[in-house]
């Protein structure tokens, strides 16, 4: 039983930090410093070879004395990153009560999205706590799936019509509430519609948080309440290819849900990559080129795999499995299919900043209507704003599903896509512009709201 009372002040302090964040940001700690460890011993092997001194072990470890002290150091580190976890380990449960938690500040769940996206692929390969496990929510409120008596009663109000909204990179449900407007609240009032909204660990490939999807999905319409009509699936830049990689993974293993889904709406999603992580791509490769800079391009290669999926728009493992994550054009290691785009193009040529994209195209799925929404900062529409400009991390081009490769573009019906203008990439969250685009797009025919 429960004894602990409630205290204002430990209250306020538990809404922020969990005693056991200690023990995760103590791992963290210990995996950046073995990280830095690595870097400096990589630019000292880098001097000690422009000197002509006796290689290492490897290109980016020193031998000889230097080696040792260096793997001594690591060593020690590590020794005592394990004494302290275990030490907390043991402590932890005299000061942490995990019945007596408030509820999280959202200033903590959305430092914890933004830290799953960033790192989220190590944080769930070490086990650490702050790792974000997949949840379909409903109301604020985790939807127990493994419950199915509690689940129906959670969902006793709901409607025959389903609405799945998914967030975008280093984001939480939460943040679909932008400058007090939420589209899943907005289309569920004005559509009879049961908003659940995907919390899940942006940083974990999107090919992975797909087939996750597609299974939280099939459970829960295994036990909606009521014979379910239709599903729209509505995601926001990243969640707009999670949602397609769960609509493929229902579909090649002929889960239930799929022959409801009716809709699918995409949010300046980057279906054919997003600039700032081609850029970011291109940092590493100059970094990679220089031996005194190499050891550093292991600090851009901390990011997480979502993030690198977002290069050219991964959706299905295909696209990345068996690849160095990377590796540029020109140190191509690919296990399953040699350096060269599908099409044929040369790796340096196969897209605009000349890094393969090594994707099987995936069309859009039959039988679902699929609409898009692109927005620009750029004030009116131009050559210039649709070849240049986008929201600030995601081009016009991409959102459209447009591609220079005919096979690559996604189909999308002339009036299924919309501009917004003077618009970026968060405020396609909150823009009224969008709300009403989305209305009209989704009200049943004789409803459809008039311009």
């Amino acid at each position: 039983m429960n004894t602990a009372k409630p205290n204002p002040s430990r209250d306020a302090v538990l809404r922020h930090v969990r005693p056991r964040d200690l023990q995760a940001a103590l791992r963290l700690a210990t995996q950046a410093t073995t990280e830095v460890i690595g870097i400096a011993e990589g630019v000292h092997q880098a001097v000690r070879g422009r000197l002509g001194l006796p290689a290492g072990t490897s290109p980016h470890r020193t031998g000889g004395w230097t080696g040792q002290i260096y793997q001594g150091i690591r060593g020690v580190t590590q020794f005592v990153g394990q004494g302290l976890d275990s030490a907390l380990a043991s402590v932890l449960p005299l000061v942490d009560d995990p019945a007596y938690h408030p509820a999280p500040s959202p200033a903590r769940e959305a430092t914890l999205a933004a830290l799953n996206g960033i790192l989220g692929d190590r944080l769930q390969e070490t086990a650490n706590p702050l790792a974000q496990p997949m949840e379909l929510r409903y109301q604020g409120q985790r939807l127990p799936l493994e419950q199915p008596a509690l689940l129906r009663e959670r969902l006793a109000t709901a409607s025959p019509h389903l609405l799945v909204l998914l967030h975008g990179l280093c984001m939480n449900d939460t943040q679909w509430l932008r400058k007090g407007h939420d589209h899943g609240a907005f289309l569920a009032q004005a559509l009879g519609a049961t908003p659940v909204y995907v919390r899940y660990n942006s940083g974990l490939h999107t090919s992975t948080n797909g087939r996750d999807v597609a299974r939280h999905l099939e459970g829960l319409t295994a036990h909606w309440p009521v014979p379910l009509e239709s599903i729209t699936l509505i995601g926001h830049s990243m969640g707009g290819l999670v949602a397609r990689a769960a609509c493929e993974e229902a579909t090649r293993s002929g889960m239930a849900w799929r022959s409801k889904l009716k809709n699918m709406v995409f949010l300046g999603t980057p279906h054919h990559g997003a600039p700032l992580e081609q850029a970011g791509h291109g940092i590493d490769s100059l970094l990679a080129a220089n031996p005194f800079t190499a050891p550093f391009s292991r600090l851009g290669q901390l990011r997480s795999a979502g993030i690198t999926d977002l290069r050219h728009g991964h959706v299905r493992d295909a696209d990345w499995a068996g690849r160095e994550r990377f590796a540029s054009a020109a140190t191509h290691t690919d296990t399953t299919s040699p350096p060269v785009a599908p099409s044929g193009v040369p790796p340096d040529t196969a897209s605009p900043h000349g890094f393969a994209d090594l994707r099987e195209p995936l069309p859009l799925p039959e039988g679902v209507a699929c609409f898009t929404v692109a927005a620009t900062l750029a004030p009116q529409r131009s050559l210039l704003a649709e070849r240049l400009h986008g929201d600030g991390l995601v081009s016009l081009r991409s959102a459209l599903g447009q591609h220079d490769e005919p096979r690559r573009r996604l189909a999308f019906a002339r009036d299924s896509e919309r501009i917004v203008y003077r618009t970026g990439h968060l405020e396609l969250l909150s823009s009224p512009a969008v709300a009403q685009q989305l209305l009209q797009w989704l009200a049943p025919a004789p409803d459809r709201p008039v311009d």
